[in-house]
């Protein structure tokens, strides 16, 4: 290639880029940029149903804790008409505890002995249900932390989920519908003690 035709080839480039641009920016329409993809629509909240007829004592304080979940937690709500998949009782021994049977299902128990020792029986079964919906102990200490469970002491009361916590459970239902009924990720029933 000769230097006169390089350039002769690159006048002709020259000029094809300055008529494309040209044409898109006064309307000639050469070229079209794709139109944008539509966002995907937000999944509807995964409804969960508890029965707390169980809880003795305890029943408007369960109330309570799943109030706090329904509104930390987009992707689910939590609800007591229908075909319970969450079961809290009270208990006097064995300490409180979640039986966890796949994701939005299981059981909870309340120890009043336990609440008699000081703990708050709402950060109690907040941290229960916690289980219930996919968080594991994390016995730091931290009053912060609702999964700390008794080991931040009786005076810490905070029935909250960091926000932490609140989106690791947002997160987990997000794909609830397509796990809806088939909870492989949990084989075996587990038990968290608080």
């Amino acid at each position: 290639m000769t230097p006169k035709s390089f350039l002769r080839g690159m006048r002709n480039v020259t000029i094809a880029v300055a008529v494309a641009g040209s044409a898109l920016l006064f309307g000639g329409g050469v070229a079209q940029a794709a139109p944008a993809a539509a966002a995907p629509a937000p999944l509807a909240a995964r409804t969960l149903v508890y029965n707390a007829s169980g809880a003795g004592q305890f029943s408007a304080t369960a109330d309570q804790a799943v109030g706090i979940w329904n509104q930390r937690v987009p992707n689910i709500h939590l609800q007591k008409s229908g075909s319970p998949t969450i079961y809290i009782y009270v208990t006097n021994s064995g300490g409180s505890r979640a039986y966890v049977q796949g994701l939005g299902r299981g059981t909870v128990y309340i120890d009043t002995t336990q609440v008699n020792q000081g703990h708050s029986p709402l950060r109690i079964l907040a941290h229960e249900l916690g289980h219930i919906l996919g968080l594991p102990d994390n016995y730091n200490g931290n009053c912060a932390i609702l999964m700390s469970g008794g080991s931040a002491g009786t005076s810490c009361t905070n029935p909250y989920p960091s926000s932490a916590e609140a989106s690791r459970v947002n997160q987990l239902f997000s794909f609830a519908p397509a796990l809806a009924g088939k909870d492989e990720a949990f084989v075996a029933p587990v038990c968290h003690v608080y």
